[in-house]
C-alpha cells in the first residue's frame, strides 16, 4: 500500500475487466514516468484464483484485437472458443420441434475469422492480471476502495476507505452499477428492472456443438446456449422472476430437469459442469459519462440486458475511446483531466451506448412474450434477414464491433 498522498497520473475506482483493461493499456503506450493506480476492494491474490464461478463472456473481433494489442489475448487463445456459426428459434416451452428461423455464417470477409469468441470469465481475469502485474507502473492497492474524490483546477484527490488519499490528474469510475462515485458527483441515471432474472451455468453435452450458438426466444426470455472449448456450453437463462427463483431453489436433478425442457435433445445428453447463478435483470444509463476529474467507463456508465451478450464489449469499447483520448491528449502536452478531452470521450461512446442499451431492450421485450400477433410479426422479420446475405453480413459486422467509429485498439492497432 502506497502512503498518504501519492500521486499517480490516473486513479482507476475498479479491477474489474475494464479497470484492468485500461490501466493496462496506459502504461504500455504512455511514456516512461506514467504512473497509473488501480484501487479494488479484492486483493489480486483473490481475483486470481483458477476456480470457475459458471460464467463466460462472448468477446467481439473488436475485443480480441483489444486484447491482441495488450498481451492479454496470447495467454487464453488456447481456450477461447470461436462461434462460427448462429441459429436463432422462437418457439413456446412444450414445442416438439424448434425450428431454425435464422441462420448465419458469423464469420469476418473472406478470410473467415470468426466475429466472435467465447471465453469463460476466470481464464481471462488470470491472464489480464498477469499482464498488468508485468508492467511495474501500474500499481495495484488493494483490498481497498476509493469512498470520495475532490476535484480541483491542478488535479483530484481520491479518498480511501482507510482514510488515506491518492492524489491524480484523472480519476477513472469503474466501480460497477452501483457506483458510488457516480453517485458522488451528482449523476443520474436513466433506467429500470425487468420482471426477470438471469440464470447462469456451464454444461456438458454429449454431441459436439460445432462451433454453433444458438438462441431460443421463449416465452419467460432468450435461452443462449454458448459453445466453450469440449463438448461443453455456457448458458444465459433469462426467466421470469418466481418460476426463475424456484428454479434455483430446486436441487440439481430437478435443477437440470427443467434446464432439458428449455435446452432441447439436439445436443444429447446434457450434465451440470459448474456452478448456478442468478443475477436480477436490470438496465440503466448514466446521464453524463463525465464530471469534474472523473470518468465512467463499464457498468458505471450503462448496463444492458444481456440478451446479446454485449456488456463486456461496450466497457472494452469504453475502453479504447478514453486511451485514445488521454493518449492523444497527454502527447500534445495538454491536461488529460481538463474537460476538453473528457468530452470528447463523452461524445464518442455516449450515441452508440444509448443506441446499443435501447436495442437490447427493445429486443427483450419483442422476444419475452407468447403473442402470436407478436410472434408471427418477428418471425417474418427473422425469416426477411434469413434469406437476405446483406442484411446478414450488416448484422455480423455491427456485432463484431468493427463498424463505425472504431477507436485504434479495437482495430488492432498500437499508439
Amino acid at each position: 500500500m502506497t502512503g498518504t498522498d501519492a500521486s499517480y497520473d490516473v486513479i482507476i475506482a475498479g479491477g474489474g475487466f475494464a479497470g484492468m483493461a485500461l490501466g493496462t493499456a496506459l502504461v504500455k503506450f504512455m511514456p516512461t514516468g506514467f504512473h497509473v493506480a488501480i484501487v479494488d476492494n479484492m486483493d489480486p491474490g483473490q481475483l486470481s484464483s483458477a476456480t470457475s464461478d459458471g460464467r463466460a463472456s462472448a468477446l467481439s473481433a473488436a475485443s480480441r484485437h483489444l486484447l491482441e494489442t495488450l498481451d492479454v489475448w496470447p495467454l487464453v487463445q488456447d481456450e477461447a472458443q470461436p462461434i462460427n456459426d448462429i441459429d436463432i428459434t422462437d418457439s413456446n416451452l412444450k414445442a416438439a420441434v424448434r425450428p431454425t428461423i435464422l441462420h448465419y455464417d458469423n464469420t469476418l470477409g473472406d478470410d473467415g475469422l470468426p466475429a466472435s469468441w467465447m471465453v469463460e470469465n476466470f481464464r481471462l481475469r488470470q491472464a489480464m492480471l498477469d499482464t498488468a502485474a508485468s508492467h511495474d507502473a501500474l500499481e495495484f492497492i488493494a483490498p481497498e476502495s476509493v469512498t470520495g474524490m475532490n476535484g480541483d483546477d491542478h488535479g483530484v484527490t481520491a479518498r480511501l476507505a482507510s482514510g488515506e488519499e491518492l492524489r491524480g490528474r484523472l480519476l477513472i469510475a469503474a466501480d460497477g452499477r452501483r457506483s458510488r462515485l457516480r453517485e458522488q458527483a451528482g449523476i443520474k441515471t436513466v433506467g429500470w428492472s425487468y420482471p426477470q432474472i438471469g440464470i447462469v451455468t456451464t454444461v456438458a453435452h454429449e454431441k459436439p456443438h460445432n462451433a454453433a450458438a444458438i438462441q431460443h426466444f421463449l416465452p419467460s426470455g432468450p435461452f443462449a446456449i454458448l459453445p466453450l472449448k469440449g463438448n461443453r456450453a455456457s448458458l444465459v437463462w433469462t426467466e421470469d422472476e418466481k418460476t426463475g427463483r424456484a428454479i434455483m431453489d430446486l436441487e440439481d436433478d430437478a435443477f437440470l430437469r427443467e434446464l432439458e425442457l428449455r435446452f432441447g435433445r439436439r445436443l444429447g445428453a446434457l450434465e451440470l459442469a459448474g456452478p448456478r447463478m442468478a443475477y436480477p435483470m436490470e438496465m440503466h444509463l448514466a446521464r453524463s459519462y463525465i464530471a469534474n476529474r472523473l470518468a465512467l467507463i463499464g457498468d458505471a456508465a450503462h448496463g444492458v440486458h444481456p440478451i446479446a451478450g454485449q456488456g463486456l464489449n461496450l466497457a472494452l469499447r469504453d475502453v479504447a475511446a478514453l486511451t485514445e483520448v488521454i493518449i492523444d491528449t497527454a502527447r500534445l502536452g495538454l491536461d488529460i483531466g481538463a474537460g476538453e478531452p473528457l468530452e470528447r470521450y463523452e461524445r464518442w461512446r455516449r450515441f452508440d451506448s444509448t443506441v446499443s442499451t435501447l436495442v437490447f431492450d427493445g429486443f427483450n421485450r419483442l422476444f419475452s412474450n407468447d403473442s402470436m400477433a407478436l410472434r408471427s410479426l418477428r418471425d417474418l422479420g427473422l425469416g426477411i434477414v434469413d434469406r437476405s446475405p446483406y442484411l446478414k453480413r450488416l448484422f455480423v459486422k455491427e456485432a463484431s464491433g468493427l463498424s463505425g467509429d472504431v477507436p485504434r485498439l479495437l482495430r488492432g492497432e498500437a499508439f
